[in-house]
C-alpha cells in the first residue's frame, strides 16, 4: 500500500499555523509561570518574551542544519529580521505604536546595531566557526544581563502583561511544553515544504528561507507586536521587534553554529540580503536612537517596502 503523500503548500500552511499557535502557547504559559515565581516583569519581556517568540526561528534553524540546508537556516534569521522591521514593526507603527517607544529602546536599538555588524563581518568571512557561535551567545547573555540590571529599579512601576490562560501554574507548565512541541513539528512541518516546493519549482533555497520560512517563523512576533499596539503598548511593541532581532542574530545563528560545527554562509547573502538586512535594521534603529517618530505613514511605507521586496526575491 502506497504511503498518502502531503502536498508540499498544506505543508507549509500546516506549519504556519503550529509555529503561531506554539509560540502563542510557549509565551503565554512562560509568562505565567514567570509571575508565579515573582520574576520581575520587565525581566520576562528581555528574556522569555524574546526568546519565546524566537523559538520558531531556532527551530527552523537546528533542523536546516540538521539536513545540511545552512542556506535555509541563514536566510531564515535574515528573512525574518528583515519581516521583523519591515513588516511587524510597519505595522505596529501604522497602528500608532512608533511614536510611544518607552524606556529601554535607545540601549535595544544599539544592540540590533553591533549585532547586525557582527553578522555582517561572519556573512563577508562565509563562515560562522564553532567559537563565534560561543562569542556570539556569550554576548546575548551579557545584552541581557546588562538590560536586567540597568532596568531592574523601573520594573516594580509596570504593569504585569495580560494573559488568556488562568491562573494555574500547572496549566502555565502544560501550554509551555505543548507550545514547544508544537512549534518544532511545525519547524520540521514548514521546511519539509519548503525545500519541496524549492525543488519542484525550481527555487534556489536562499531565497525560501528569505521568503516563506522568514515570514513563517515571523508570525509570533507578529502576533505579540499587534497585541500590544492595539493595546496601546508601544515600548512592548517595538521593543519585541528589536529584541527579537537580536536573539535571531546572537541566539539563532550562535546555537546553530556550536550544534552545527560551524555554519557555511553562501556569497549570494553577502552581495544583497545582508545590505537589505543593514538598511532595514539600521535605518529603525537609527531613527529611534534619534527620537524620531516612525508614524502610520512611515509604517505603511515599511509594509509597502516588504512586500516590494519578496516581489523583487521572486521576479529579480
Amino acid at each position: 500500500m502506497e504511503e498518502m503523500l502531503i502536498p508540499d503548500p498544506i505543508l507549509v500552511l500546516v506549519g504556519f499555523v503550529l509555529l503561531m499557535a506554539g509560540g502563542e502557547g510557549v509565551v503565554q504559559g512562560a509568562i505565567q509561570i514567570a509571575y508565579r515565581l515573582r520574576v520581575p516583569p520587565l525581566l520576562v519581556g528581555f528574556t522569555i518574551v524574546a526568546i519565546g517568540t524566537s523559538l520558531p526561528e531556532l527551530a527552523v534553524a537546528i533542523e536546516a542544519i540538521s539536513q545540511n540546508e545552512p542556506d535555509i537556516a541563514v536566510g531564515g534569521v535574515l528573512g525574518s529580521n528583515v519581516a521583523n522591521v519591515m513588516l511587524v514593526l510597519g505595522t505596529a507603527c501604522m497602528l500608532g505604536s512608533g511614536d510611544d517607544a518607552g524606556v529601554g529602546i535607545r540601549r535595544d536599538a544599539v544592540a540590533v546595531i553591533l549585532a547586525t555588524v557582527l553578522l555582517t563581518a561572519f556573512v563577508y568571512f562565509g563562515e560562522i566557526p564553532p567559537e563565534g557561535g560561543v562569542f556570539m551567545l556569550i554576548l546575548l547573555v551579557s545584552y541581557y544581563t546588562y538590560a536586567y540590571l540597568t532596568s531592574r529599579g523601573k520594573a516594580d512601576a509596570e504593569e504585569p502583561e495580560d494573559t488568556w490562560l488562568p491562573d494555574n501554574i500547572l496549566l502555565a507548565i502544560i501550554s509551555t511544553i505543548a507550545g514547544g512541541v508544537m512549534i518544532w513539528q511545525g519547524a520540521i512541518l514548514l521546511l519539509e515544504g519548503a525545500t519541496g516546493l524549492a525543488d519542484t519549482y525550481g527555487i534556489d533555497e536562499a531565497i525560501v528561507g528569505l521568503s516563506l520560512v522568514a515570514l513563517g517563523t515571523s508570525l509570533p512576533e507578529l502576533a505579540v507586536t499587534l497585541i500590544a499596539a492595539l493595546r496601546n503598548q508601544g515600548g512592548v511593541a517595538v521593543g519585541n521587534v528589536l529584541g527579537s532581532n537580536v536573539m535571531n542574530i546572537l541566539g539563532i545563528l550562535g546555537t546553530a553554529s556550536v550544534i552545527g560545527g560551524g555554519i557555511e554562509i553562501a556569497g549570494e547573502f553577502a552581495g544583497r540580503d545582508i545590505w537589505v538586512v543593514i538598511l532595514t535594521s539600521g535605518l529603525a534603529a537609527a531613527m529611534l536612537l534619534d527620537d524620531r517618530e516612525i508614524g502610520p505613514r512611515v509604517g505603511a511605507t515599511m509594509v509597502i517596502g516588504y512586500l516590494a521586496y519578496m516581489a523583487f526575491l521572486y521576479l529579480g
